[in-house]
């Protein structure tokens, strides 16, 4: 049987494969059915093909697929549609034109031209089409695809994975625009590309993402969450034990990835560059050569083992404790280690610029603390997965793990937020074996395992005691809460449509 990575993605004439039967496929023709009477009525046309692309939630490895480290996340049920319409060579208006089933979307239209810049200071959410757009062209380019005179197209949208959630609703709809594009010039290519190319077009956004959430929303199979493993990228089926299921439960404060990015995300990139480079240099690096060579904290993991080894150990953080400071470093402290003034050092990336005008100081020991340990705890994750462990310990465990992860996210990473606090608090007070945020942090949400018979009481609890207040306040609307607490099991990757 052929890998997930060196499979085309799947085309289907029928919803069954993706949707299951019952109450889920119903639900799922009645809302194509919407989506294609919604497109005719604006567009005066039907779609050719539609492509979706389910949203993720990571159930442990945060922060750490941008410093090469292998994550576990799964697909959950909610996703992103995008139906399409080429126009022909002739046809005008000659205009990428980019509607959204929910009206708080206006519509947002933009030229053809695959050259075009994304304008980052005037954030619209039709950008995220159109990061697939430019990639696609790229792409093709590059493998010497004949792509002719850009044309128009008509672009209807319809997500369902909540915004800001940290269920990553973003690359849900970057990868289901790319793949409607390329649906619609009727080429198709391997799973591991699309993700590698979905992951690049996500930097014409600006977040430099690691290509996580690309991967699993790609490459996920009904029924098993993922080991993603990364250069090159690769997914390990990982089957979750019986007994338990996992409760994603929204903290209602949104987490703004793209807007906030040079104080939080992108700033533990950089940190955590940072920190590899010092480490490579206190480890013996030429300071030129851990500039140009080390990018991430992998990087440099050999070299901090091979130190650990002299200790008679085998972990990385001993080597962050010898030779990272606890105190934050300013600057001037990282540019007398690197004989280079900063910007330098991140090769003038506009990006790591933005990072360094809003940075006081640098958290280095915290941040490679936290990734090192990270690391550890999501191969210990599917080792216990694997084990010979009873259902009822294995679970025990998993609870665990995500709970170290948690803090280790909290206290060295500093990406979560009061109100995860309160959740997570919540989540572990009312049964669950395990509770830690989830996605880039800073808000969204937070993922609970508990155990199968108690997963009603444990939702009417967190209904109760953490929602109820919110929705008298009028932050949410009762009839979304469905929107914001679920139970999920793993659902499958990427699929086109053609009808």
């Amino acid at each position: 049987m052929a890998k997930h990575e060196e499979l085309l993605v799947p085309v289907f004439s029928t919803l069954e494969p993706v949707y299951g039967s019952g109450f889920q496929l119903e639900e799922a023709q009645l809302r194509f059915e919407k989506i294609k009477s919604k497109f005719l009525q604006i567009f005066g046309f039907q779609p050719d093909v539609y492509a979706r692309s389910p949203g993720r939630v990571n159930l442990i490895g945060e922060h750490i697929d941008y410093e090469g480290y292998s994550v576990l996340p799964m697909a959950i049920r909610q996703d992103t549609i995008v139906a399409i319409h080429k126009r022909d060579a002739g046809e005008s208006p000659k205009l990428i034109r980019i509607a959204n089933l929910n009206e708080k979307y206006t519509m947002c239209t933009y030229p053809t031209d695959p050259n075009q810049e994304i304008d980052l200071k005037n954030h619209k959410w039709g950008h995220y089409f159109i990061c697939g757009y430019k990639g696609y062209y790229e792409f093709a380019k590059s493998k010497g695809i004949d792509v002719g005179e850009p044309i128009g197209l008509d672009v209807l949208v319809d997500g369902t994975v909540p915004t800001g959630s940290g269920l990553s609703s973003s690359s849900a709809f970057v990868c289901s625009s790319t793949i409607a594009i390329m649906a619609t010039f009727d080429v198709n290519f391997l799973k591991k590309e699309i993700a590698q190319l979905t992951c690049d077009c996500e930097h014409h956004i600006g977040t430099q993402s690691g290509g996580m959430d690309q991967a699993i929303s790609i490459m996920a199979k009904s029924g098993f969450a993922e080991l993603i493993d990364f250069n090159p990228i690769h997914a390990t089926d990982v089957q979750l034990p019986a007994g338990g299921s996992f409760v994603i439960a929204h903290s209602l404060a949104e987490s703004q990835k793209a807007v906030t990015a040079a104080t939080n995300y992108n700033n533990r990139v950089v940190e955590c560059r940072l920190a590899a480079i010092v480490l490579g240099i206190k480890l013996g690096m030429k300071p030129l050569e851990a500039i140009s060579k080390v990018k991430t904290l992998s990087d440099v993991e050999g070299l901090c083992v091979s130190f650990a080894g002299t200790h008679g150990s085998s972990d990385a953080v001993l080597a962050v404790k010898e030779f990272l400071n606890e105190e934050p470093y300013t600057a001037e402290d990282i540019e007398k280690i690197t004989e280079e003034k900063l910007p330098s050092v991140l090769g003038n990336d506009p990006t790591s610029l933005d990072v360094l005008r809003a940075a006081k100081n640098f958290k280095l020991y915290q941040r490679a603390s936290h990734v090192y340990s990270e690391a550890k705890r999501v191969h210990a994750f599917k080792d216990t997965v694997s084990s010979s462990l009873s259902d009822e310990d294995m679970l025990k465990k998993l609870g665990d793990l995500m709970n170290e992860s948690h803090h280790s996210c909290s206290v060295l990473y500093e990406c979560s937020c009061p109100e995860l606090e309160d959740l997570v608090k919540i989540c572990r007070d009312n049964g669950a074996l395990g509770a830690r945020l989830t996605g880039a942090g800073w808000g969204g949400c937070v993922v609970a395992l508990v155990k199968e018979n108690i997963v009603s009481q444990f939702i009417h609890n967190l209904k109760e005691l953490f929602y109820q207040s919110r929705i008298e306040k009028g932050i949410i609307n009762k009839n979304d809460l469905g929107l914001y607490l679920f139970a999920s099991k793993p659902s499958s990757g990427a699929a086109i449509f053609k009808f």
